[in-house]
């Protein structure tokens, strides 16, 4: 861009013109250059507004997207485990559905829903904690009930009273044990 300030340099000023003329003539190219680069400064800004503008509604219409999946993924993280158990309660109602059922036959369908429903927390990532007798007191995974004085190492557990299961290695209920007491 020229500079607009007035200088001190003589004008070139051609022949048959007046000095005044030929200064006209250059601040009319000067006025002409300056609304050429103008013309361009204002196209590039607008340009770059409408990129702007254009990434910053990707960037909220990506935000809501997200938005709307972790709501979904909230809402809908049991339908799996639900699935897994459909059938668990299907069997339920069917052996309840038997009217004169024998004990044995009773029983032979409890372990049978017993084995589906293990297998469907199996499925879902539920383990159980059922540590043997003997094996260390883990206050991470047991949570000790009572101690008892025994032949055992201390600290270990003696008896399960009752399980305890981890989601994906997350303790959901610690087994409930009897530990050894220290000596």
């Amino acid at each position: 861009m020229a500079d607009p300030t007035p200088t001190n340099e003589p004008l070139n000023v051609p022949a048959g013109e007046t000095p005044a003329e030929a200064g006209q003539q250059q601040a009319a190219e000067f006025t002409s250059d300056a609304a050429t680069e103008l013309a361009q400064l204002q196209a590039r800004h607008a340009e770059v507004s409408d990129a702007y503008l254009r990434a910053k509604a990707e960037a909220e219409n990506t935000r809501r997207r997200a938005e709307d999946e972790i709501s979904k993924a909230r809402k809908f993280a049991i339908e799996g485990f639900a699935d897994s158990m459909l059938p668990v309660k299907d069997s339920l109602e069917a052996a309840l559905a038997i009217e004169n059922a024998t004990p044995e036959q009773l029983r032979e369908g409890v372990q049978a829903t017993l084995r589906q429903l293990a297998q469907a927390l199996e499925r879902n990532k539920v383990v159980e904690i059922a540590p043997a007798a003997g094996a260390r007191f883990d206050p991470h995974q047991h949570q000790a009930i009572s101690v008892v004085a025994a032949a055992q190492d201390p600290n270990t557990v003696v008896m399960v009273l009752q399980k305890g299961y981890l989601i994906a290695e997350r303790v959901l209920r610690p087994a409930l044990v009897t530990v050894t007491a220290p000596k």
